[in-house]
């Protein structure tokens, strides 16, 4: 990957937003074409920018890709259809959806459905080396999604957060007053202290509905 592909991946609604860190994606770039094994496959690592900027109403924030081949694939906390079983934090996501909206419209893990709602499922960190979790957070990706963000409420101010973890709790600042959903990631390490009740999804729809939008089929 020669150091100009990677920013010929962002899909072009966002070069015109991104173009503040056009050169930090380009270290990135010069970065992972000395790494192996780099997770997801090229054509999706930004895929999560496959919505446009003027449609995004919620961002939902995870840490990086899944650190293997066949559960990481540009969105976080989603999988391909038909993946089996199921990755912990995208059960407990699952359960809480049943548990706070008394059904889930995705059951397969593919989170897709989302996306064309106005979801943008946002990883902290874009890559991830295969088997190596938070292996790539050094590499300058927080600087790229911190302008993601802001690029994304500049245009939309309405648009909600959903913040799991420390590592997306730092895109706080980002959003406006009363525009986010913070609370414990869903991981089965963590789902147990406060991820599971926690109702984020009926609480983003509300957040929603109050500025005059359609609520997230989840």
């Amino acid at each position: 990957m020669n150091q100009h592909e990677l920013w010929d991946l962002v899909p072009r609604p966002w070069q015109v937003e991104l173009e503040g860190v056009r050169a930090q994606i380009n270290d990135i770039s010069t970065v992972l074409d000395s790494r192996s094994d780099v997770l997801p496959a090229r054509e999706n690592i930004f895929r999560a920018l496959h919505i446009a900027p003027h449609d995004v109403k919620v961002i939902v924030v995870g840490q990086d890709p899944y650190p293997n081949a066949a559960h990481a694939c540009g969105l976080s906390f989603s999988v391909p259809s038909g993946t089996h079983p199921l990755p912990g934090s995208l059960r407990n996501i699952i359960s809480e959806i049943n548990s706070d909206m008394g059904n889930c419209d995705v059951t397969d893990g593919d989170l897709e459905p989302w996306l064309r709602q106005g979801v943008m499922l946002l990883n902290r960190t874009f890559t991830v080396e295969a088997g190596n979790s938070d292996s790539h957070k050094d590499l300058g990706w927080a600087q790229v999604t911190d302008h993601i963000v802001k690029a994304a409420v500049g245009i939309q101010p309405n648009v909600v957060g959903v913040l799991w973890g420390k590592q997306a709790q730092a895109l706080a600042d980002y959003f406006a007053e009363g525009r986010v959903v913070v609370g414990v990631h869903p991981s089965p390490l963590s789902a147990h202290r406060g991820f599971l009740g926690s109702r984020p999804f009926s609480r983003v729809n509300q957040l929603l509905i109050d500025a005059g939008n359609d609520p997230i089929r989840w």
